[in-house]
């Protein structure tokens, strides 16, 4: 009796987690399951496989005394029957992301060479120093990694670095950096939540894995709505960034190789502080990564995703005060998109853009996310490639929002694999990058 009820536990267990490889969470609550499901599909292999085990032993031993309790042995049976179909059913499911992962990093790799077209060189990691492409990932996925994590190695960790109180509530950030002391290149990070939540303490273990690797780590943070309304997020940005031009080199950054980063509402953020540049004397910026972040907050507000877990539009009045029909102009000077737009209709950009030109672009997204859908960042990347600028766009089909919570996940794996390598290229001393000239000519021109 307990052999069978613990096969049925198993593999019921094996099969519901499984179902949310693909099926996206109708309500914030069951939002972990969709998210996590995908990544820890691995460990979904072993339920599975074991579930299915035990019903193919417990059907072994029901054959055998099928003459002696015909009719119980038959109910048993069907239980046997019916154990061994969802796990059958569970571990095609959660097989999913692995089914296409090749595809998923064939088109990345392809994407990546793509942005590495504008460079002298074929291979365009040659600039980078070998004592950096040895800590590279060597592969974008290590089943290892994903049952027994990813390995930590030891940095240098600063927290709460007080910004003063210059917005009327105090601000800190959190640094990362390498364990040796020395002059390296930075990576400014604001987190996610909504621009209602969040910490600069915020996915520490990718904060702590690229600071082990070679970057100063600055983890930031900013004022939350719906208590702070924007601008008030950005201008926070802003004030971190002339914080860290001030007092960089105190803590070992090259205030000439500095990328932007950011999740979700953080990503958003980023975006917007790359790409709208209009401060005097602003600290220059070498690239930006984006990992699901709106970019259309107009479109967004509008096209919203079904299910829709977090009730979008709500959170959208929340972080302007309104909706577009209120606060259009706001809107618009809110999405990080409206700046390439303008570039785009002006046909020209506008002079202090990163030498004329945005910084080069990647950007990252769930194929199953339903809080910020792809399509809006694949329609970014277009305007930016149409507008002659650098972007690398990586669509993972599995992957929900915020897939990278789970560090050591399939698609953190492969999202990791790419940052480090884009990373690298963009902020690499010596690495060529593309200036667009006043006459509209396109040349090459040495970063250092």
């Amino acid at each position: 009796m307990i052999y069978r009820l613990i096969t049925v536990l198993v593999s019921a267990a094996g099969f519901f987690l499984s179902a949310w490889v693909i099926l996206p969470a109708p309500i914030f609550n069951l939002l972990p399951l969709s998210i996590g499901a995908p990544e820890v599909s691995p460990w979904l292999w072993v339920v599975n496989i074991l579930g299915g085990g035990l019903g193919f032993q417990l059907l072994r031993e029901l054959g055998k005394s099928l003459g002696e309790k015909a009719k119980s042995s038959r109910r048993n049976c069907r239980l046997a029957y019916l154990t061994l179909g969802l796990s059958s059913l569970g571990l095609l499911l959660s097989l999913f992301p692995i089914i296409q992962f090749s595809v998923a990093n064939q088109t990345a790799q392809m994407a990546i060479e793509q942005f590495c077209k504008p460079t002298l060189k074929s291979d365009c990691l040659a600039n980078i120093p070998i004592s950096q492409q040895i800590m590279l990932r060597p592969q974008p996925l290590a089943l290892k990694d994903a049952l027994w994590g990813i390995p930590s190695l030891p940095v240098r960790y600063n927290r709460g670095v007080a910004l003063g109180n210059t917005t009327g509530e105090p601000l800190a950030l959190d640094v990362y950096r390498p364990p040796q002391e020395g002059n390296y290149p930075a990576i400014v990070i604001i987190h996610g939540g909504a621009w209602q939540g969040g910490s600069p303490r915020d996915n520490a273990e990718f904060s702590s894995y690229m600071a082990a690797r070679g970057y100063v780590v600055w983890a930031i943070t900013y004022r939350y709505a719906p208590q702070s309304k924007f601008p008030a997020q950005i201008d926070d940005v802003q004030t971190a960034l002339q914080f860290i031009q001030q007092h960089g080199k105190e803590y070992e950054t090259d205030l000439n190789r500095i990328a932007l980063m950011g999740r979700s509402a953080g990503a958003h953020l980023a975006m917007l502080a790359a790409y709208n540049t209009g401060q005097p004397n602003a600290l220059p910026i070498r690239a930006v990564v984006n990992y699901y972040g709106p970019v259309d907050l107009t479109a967004g507000y509008y096209d919203v995703p079904s299910p829709d877990p977090i009730n979008s539009r709500a959170i959208l009045r929340d972080f302007l005060g309104g909706t577009p029909d209120q606060l259009g102009e706001l809107y618009k000077a809110a999405s990080p998109i409206t700046y390439v737009d303008r570039l785009t209709q002006n046909g020209l950009p506008p002079k202090g853009l990163h030498q004329g030109r945005l910084p080069p672009s990647l950007l990252i997204y769930g194929g199953k996310d339903h809080i910020v859908m792809a399509k809006f960042g694949k329609a970014l990347a277009q305007k930016l490639v149409n507008s002659g600028n650098q972007a690398m766009f990586l669509e993972i089909p599995w992957a929900d929002h915020s897939f990278d919570a789970v560090f050591s996940g399939i698609s953190n794996q492969l999202a990791l694999y790419y940052t480090e390598r884009f990373l690298a290229i963009a902020t690499a001393k010596g690495v060529p990058q593309l200036n667009l000239l006043g006459d509209g000519y396109i040349t090459l021109a040495q970063h250092n």
